[in-house]
């Protein structure tokens, strides 16, 4: 008989639920979803990234980074420029009030990590993420361009 509740698929997916409602929960005195956040964490590390930079470092498809980007610049943490080289591409970019955001969003991020891996000790969280992020699977870094 299948153990469903031994199944990783299943327990990835519970886990993350449980990680989504705990970091939601913060994020809603920000009026901010958990991907809203970690398209911010993106430009945080590297501002002025076109939607498919962005699409492609953070493995969100086009369409659904379009929405997002629309709300975040909606909110008015974003902006799109126009890219000075490809008139078809626009540039995202933070905000003053995105970049203000960094330290307490940063801050709510940390916490609820340590809440959400309370019941491991530093040794199991590091390989909880070491075997993540071998389960992610290969990716494409996107490094700017210089142009």
């Amino acid at each position: 008989m299948y153990n469903i509740e031994k199944s990783v698929g299943f327990l990835l997916s519970k886990a993350y639920q449980r990680g989504w409602a705990l970091f939601k929960e913060e994020l809603d005195h920000f009026d901010m979803t958990p991907p809203q956040f970690a398209l911010l964490a993106f430009l945080w590390q590297q501002d002025d990234l076109t939607q498919v930079e962005l699409s492609e470092i953070s493995q969100v498809d086009r369409t659904t980074l379009g929405g997002l980007i629309d709300r975040l610049e909606k909110i008015g943490l974003v902006e799109r420029r126009p890219h000075p080289q490809d008139r078809r591409a626009h540039l995202i970019r933070l905000t003053s009030k995105g970049k203000e955001m960094q330290a307490p969003l940063t801050e709510i991020a940390e916490r609820v990590a340590v809440k959400f891996t309370s019941n491991l000790n530093q040794k199991d969280v590091n390989e909880l993420v070491r075997m993540l992020g071998i389960l992610r699977g290969e990716r494409r870094v996107y490094e700017k361009p210089s142009y």
